[in-house]
């Protein structure tokens, strides 16, 4: 018990939620303990790497730092603000699964030209630090605050950021408790985080990611406007359309719906074939009603893709549907052309 006493206070913040007396991990389970630092404090009641009050911007940091975690030091939660960790090696070689820096803070640290290859920042905070000819590939950045980094020469291949990033789920939080103000000030963040990410996905030739990070950020861009704004409204569409401008499957798959749900109509409100009206009624057999769709899909189809052969004609009410369509399919088929070409040529 006296040893526990002096034992780090860290504690996973993960098992904070569930209670974890930090002062007595000796009964728990090996899961319980193995996410509590097992080093000696200091009078902080913290040990070095935990201990936010100590000054850890001094040159031995970065060889300090490369044994501890050569070591199997325990790695959740370091604080490392400002720190210097030019060209640190944080390579796991030992392992296939790369060092667990969860929830740890590199607040504003130096990690030019770091080997960071597989490490794991999971809830982490990398803001403003300094990330320029750093290699991240196959990194973890899930949940973890990427605000303000420099990523100029920075290889991030492979990495793993999840659906969103920490400020996009802070803001749908705050946006749901209704503090507007601040939710507007995380998807700026947000937006911001979205921006860099995409400019040096585009700079790394990896255009994929890059494809992702635009709809991201114009989605936060679109979220910041005024909820029944016009132009709020009209970015929703073309978000829904064409994910803007990334999603050309969408506008295959909204096409079809178009296509169909006309040749529904025109099945119902008639078409003129051969001087005669047909159209789906109670009184025809199934086959009958179904040949009549089929014809009417041929229709829709003719003039979604504004050929219109002629030896179908709109009657009536049709006659309106089909001018709607023809005007949604030349205006669907030019952005399929727009967005294709977007996407194959980058």
């Amino acid at each position: 018990m006296n040893e526990n006493k002096h034992l780090c206070q860290y504690c996973d913040p993960q098992k904070k939620d569930h209670g974890l007396d930090h002062n007595n991990i000796t009964n728990l389970g090996s899961d319980s303990a193995a996410l509590s630092c097992p080093n000696t404090a200091n009078d902080s009641g913290y040990c070095y790497w935990h201990d936010k009050t100590i000054n850890k911007s001094g040159s031995d940091v970065k060889t300090e730092l490369e044994h501890y975690a050569q070591n199997g030091g325990f790695l959740h939660g370091v604080v490392l603000k400002r720190a210097n960790l030019r060209d640190i090696d944080l390579v796991n070689h030992k392992k296939k699964v790369g060092y667990d820096f969860a929830y740890a803070d590199f607040y504003h640290a130096d990690l030019q030209g770091a080997h960071l290859f597989n490490i794991n920042f999971n809830n982490a905070s990398l803001m403003k630090t300094d990330m320029r000819n750093a290699n991240l590939n196959c990194a973890n950045l899930e949940n973890t605050n990427l605000l303000g980094v420099k990523w100029t020469g920075c290889k991030f291949e492979n990495i793993k950021i999840g659906s969103k990033v920490i400020q996009e789920s802070e803001a749908k939080t705050s946006m749901k408790l209704g503090n507007e103000h601040v939710s507007r000030d995380y998807l700026e963040q947000a937006e911001e985080i979205y921006r860099d990410l995409r400019k040096h996905a585009e700079e790394e030739g990896i255009f994929i990611l890059s494809g992702f990070f635009i709809h991201k950020e114009l989605t936060m861009r679109r979220l910041q406007l005024p909820r029944y704004s016009i132009k709020r409204f009209l970015s929703k569409m073309v978000d829904i359309f064409c994910g803007y401008g990334e999603a050309p499957l969408r506008i295959i798959g909204l096409s079809i719906l178009i296509i169909l749900f006309c040749a529904l109509l025109y099945s119902i409100t008639g078409l003129n074939y051969q001087d005669t009206v047909y159209g789906i009624n109670s009184q025809q057999s199934l086959s009958e009603n179904f040949s009549i769709f089929l014809s009417s899909l041929y229709f829709s189809v003719v003039t979604f893709t504004t050929l219109g052969y002629g030896d179908f004609n709109p009657v009536g009410i049709s006659r309106a549907i089909a001018a709607m369509e023809a005007f949604t399919g030349s205006f669907t088929i030019a952005l399929f052309v727009v967005v294709f070409v977007k996407k194959m040529t980058r």
